[in-house]
């Protein structure tokens, strides 16, 4: 099965992909957020300077990029957060 989803971009995501947001984006799911990022890296390879310090939001709760398996549906909102600068 396949969703499509809204991607949001924050930060320097944003910077890097020249998007906020990108729509219907297709999605297998269930699908590992590993994969999820994968999927987001081959869309948009120069993402891969976040690699290991981004985390993912999927209907705005956070999921670390790993095995975790997340179901999306047609519709849903994955955001890319960078670490955020300052402190």
């Amino acid at each position: 099965m396949t969703a499509k989803v809204l991607v949001l971009f924050f930060a320097k995501s944003a910077e890097l992909t020249g998007l906020k947001q990108e729509e219907a984006v297709a999605v297998p799911t269930p699908i590992s957020s590993r994969d999820l990022w994968t999927l987001l890296l081959r869309r948009h390879p120069r993402l891969s300077v976040l690699q290991d310090q981004v985390v993912l939001a999927v209907r705005q709760q956070y999921v670390a990029i790993g095995d975790q398996v997340v179901t999306l549906g047609d519709g849903d909102e994955v955001a890319v957060v960078p670490p955020l600068s300052g402190g």
